[in-house]
């Protein structure tokens, strides 16, 4: 079975919203929270793992606990039909978080997090330099409101 052929449904859902919150979440809290057996929350989880609809499990540290990294959101636009080449570079970068498609002026939305600044902009020249990057545009975050 496949993540692309894998529909989760209400409860696998509500698996995934309560990890959200709480990655740490005991099953039992989980399956009292959704009124289902502790081994229901274990074969679905199993199965999310399984099928990579669920591709693990993260810590979250607030934004502000870190004062050492720079978190930057870069907006890419793709020359012709070399998208597919483009994201294949960029998900070699280790400090791309997420790479997201969209649509409008850029093509593609990076989410870079380096340790300094230097960092950052060996990053951000790497990414311009890929073949197919026709432009681009990064915004710096400051904070989380």
């Amino acid at each position: 079975m496949t993540a692309a052929k894998y529909i989760p449904d209400d409860l696998d859902r509500g698996i995934l919203a309560h990890l959200r919150v709480d990655g740490r979440a005991p099953l039992t809290k989980l399956a009292d929270a959704l009124g289902v057996a502790r081994g229901t929350v274990q074969n679905r989880l199993d199965r999310l793992l399984e099928t990579g609809a669920l591709l693990g499990f993260t810590v979250r540290v607030r934004d502000d606990y870190d004062d050492i990294t720079v978190r930057a959101v870069m907006m890419i636009e793709v020359m012709g039909k070399s998208t597919t080449q483009v994201i294949q570079r960029l998900r070699g970068i280790a400090e791309i978080r997420t790479l997201h498609t969209t649509n409008g002026a850029w093509d593609l939305v990076a989410d870079i997090v380096t340790t300094s600044l230097s960092d950052f902009d060996r990053v951000l020249r790497e990414i311009r330099m890929i073949d197919g990057v026709a432009n681009s545009e990064t915004s710096l975050l400051l904070s989380t409101v």
